[in-house]
C-alpha cells in the first residue's frame, strides 16, 4: 500500500494539542504559581536567559534537561512536581505539594524554588497564587474557613463542574504577595478533574493580569489625548478665523498627527493583546460551569462587576484613539482645500498681474518702435543726403525741397523693416 506524504509540520501540529497536559492533584494538597515576563516595552520575551534560568532549576535537583526545542515541562523535582510553561509574553512555574501546611496561605509551597534562583529570576513578577486544596466539609465549615481566610467584601465562591468542588478566592494579596484560592473536594472528584481545577484558575489568575496591564496603558494614555483632543478642537475652530493662515493650522496638524500616530503604536499591542487575554478569561470562567455558593458571588459576577468595566476602560480608549486619528484626518482634509483655494487664488492674482505687466511692457515696446522709427529715420535721412546733395544741381532741386522729398521715403522704408523684423521675431 502507497503511503501518503506527510507535511513537514503534521506531527507537530498534533503533538501542540497534547503538549500541557493537566497536572493529577488529590486533597489534601497545595500548589504554588507564578508568572513573570523578561519582554520590555512589549517586546518579545529573552527566551534563552528564560530556558537557562529554568535549566538552573533542574540542575539544582539533578534532574534531565528536556530537548531543546521544549518550550514546557512538567515532572518531579525531589517530592513536588513542577510544571513549566513558556508563553509570548510571559513564563509560568507550579509547584504541587501533597500535604497541607498548619496555617494556610503561609507561602511554604514556594519553597520548593530555592531563594537564590527567585533572586535572580531574569525578568519581572506578573502574578502569584497559593492554592489549598482541601477535602471537602459539610457546607458550615466551608463558610467558616472562608470568612477566616478571605476578605468578605470581595470574596467570591462557587460551586463548580457539576457539584465537582467549591472554590473561592478574593482577589487580593496577602502578606506574601500571593492571590489566595481554596478549593473543596468530594472523594468522588477525580485527580484529573482537581488539577484542570486548578490549572483554570491559575490561568484566569495570569490572564486577567495580563489584561489588566492594558488598563494601566489605557489611564496613561487618556491624559495625552485630553491634550490632543484640546489642541485639535483649538485648530479646527481656527479653521473659520481668517486671520490664521491655513499652511500655519496644517502644520499644527501635522504636528498632531505625528502625535497621535505615535500613539497608536506605542498601545496597538497590548491593548490588542488585553483583548485577547480578555476573552481568555471569560471563556476559562465559562468552562468551569459555576452555580453559587451559599448566596456568595461567583467568579463571573465578580469579573463583572470589577474585570469587565476595566476592560471597556481599554476598549473605550482605543476607540477614541482612533476617532481622533479620524478627526485628524477629516480636519487635514478640509486644511488642504482651503491651502488648496488659497494657493489657486494666489495663483490667479498671480496671473492678473503677470497680465498687466505684459500688456505695459507691450506699450512701451510700441512707444519704442515709434522713436525707434524717428531715430533711424534721421540718421537714415542723413546719410541719403550726403548721397544725394551732389546731384541736386542737376536735377535743379534746393537742398530743403530734396530733404522734403527724402524724410518721407526714408522713414517709410524704415517702419516697414521694423514691422519685418518684428513678425520674424513673433514667428
Amino acid at each position: 500500500m502507497a503511503h501518503l506524504i506527510d507535511h513537514p509540520l503534521r506531527h507537530a501540529t498534533a503533538s501542540e494539542l497534547h503538549a500541557r497536559p493537566f497536572p493529577h492533584i488529590s486533597a489534601p494538597a497545595r500548589a504554588a504559581f507564578f508568572a513573570y515576563t523578561s519582554a520590555q516595552n512589549d517586546s518579545g520575551r529573552r527566551e534563552a536567559a528564560d530556558r537557562e534560568h529554568f535549566l538552573r532549576l533542574l540542575d539544582h535537583y539533578g534532574v534531565a534537561h528536556p530537548a531543546d526545542t521544549e518550550s514546557h515541562f512538567f515532572g518531579q523535582l525531589g517530592e513536588v512536581w513542577i510544571k513549566w510553561e513558556c508563553h509570548t509574553e510571559f513564563v509560568t512555574y507550579t509547584a504541587f505539594v501533597d500535604d497541607l501546611s498548619d496555617r494556610a496561605f503561609d507561602g511554604s509551597e514556594f519553597s520548593v524554588f530555592p531563594a537564590a534562583w527567585q533572586a535572580d529570576l531574569p525578568g519581572t513578577t506578573l502574578s502569584s497564587t497559593s492554592i489549598r486544596v482541601e477535602e471537602d466539609q459539610d457546607t458550615q465549615s466551608i463558610k467558616n474557613k472562608l470568612e477566616d481566610w478571605f476578605v468578605s467584601e470581595s470574596l467570591a465562591a462557587s460551586r463548580v463542574l457539576d457539584s465537582a468542588a467549591v472554590i473561592a478566592g478574593d482577589y487580593r494579596m496577602d502578606d506574601n504577595g500571593n492571590m489566595r484560592f481554596a478549593v473543596f473536594v468530594p472523594a468522588s472528584t477525580g485527580r484529573r478533574r482537581v488539577g484542570r481545577i486548578v490549572q483554570r484558575l491559575n490561568e484566569i489568575e495570569v490572564y486577567k493580569t495580563m489584561s489588566m496591564l492594558g488598563l494601566m496603558r489605557a489611564r496613561a494614555l487618556s491624559v495625552e489625548l485630553n491634550s490632543v483632543d484640546t489642541n485639535l478642537s483649538a485648530l479646527v475652530a481656527d479653521l473659520a478665523d481668517d486671520k490664521v493662515p491655513a499652511e500655519d493650522n496644517l502644520n499644527g496638524l501635522l504636528k498632531l498627527s505625528a502625535d497621535l500616530e505615535g500613539h497608536s503604536a506605542a498601545v496597538a499591542y497590548r491593548f490588542s493583546a488585553s483583548k485577547a487575554y480578555a476573552a481568555i478569561v471569560a471563556q476559562r470562567i465559562e468552562v468551569l460551569r459555576e452555580t453559587q455558593f451559599e448566596g456568595r458571588q461567583t467568579f463571573r459576577e465578580f469579573m463583572m462587576r470589577r474585570f469587565d468595566p476595566a476592560m471597556r476602560t481599554v476598549q473605550a480608549l482605543d476607540s477614541r484613539l482612533q476617532d481622533l486619528i479620524s478627526r485628524a484626518i477629516r480636519t487635514g482634509d478640509l486644511l488642504r482645500t482651503r491651502v488648496d483655494v488659497e494657493r489657486q487664488t494666489q495663483n490667479q492674482e498671480l496671473l492678473s498681474s503677470m497680465n498687466r505687466r505684459a500688456d505695459a511692457q507691450l506699450r512701451l515696446q510700441r512707444t519704442v518702435e515709434g522713436l525707434s522709427v524717428v531715430a533711424i529715420s534721421y540718421y537714415a535721412t542723413g546719410l541719403s543726403l550726403y548721397v544725394l546733395a551732389p546731384f541736386s544741381g542737376l536735377i535743379g532741386l534746393s537742398k530743403g525741397v530734396l530733404t522734403a522729398a527724402v524724410v518721407p521715403l526714408v522713414v517709410g522704408a524704415v517702419y516697414v523693416a521694423l514691422r519685418q523684423i518684428r513678425k520674424r521675431i513673433a514667428h
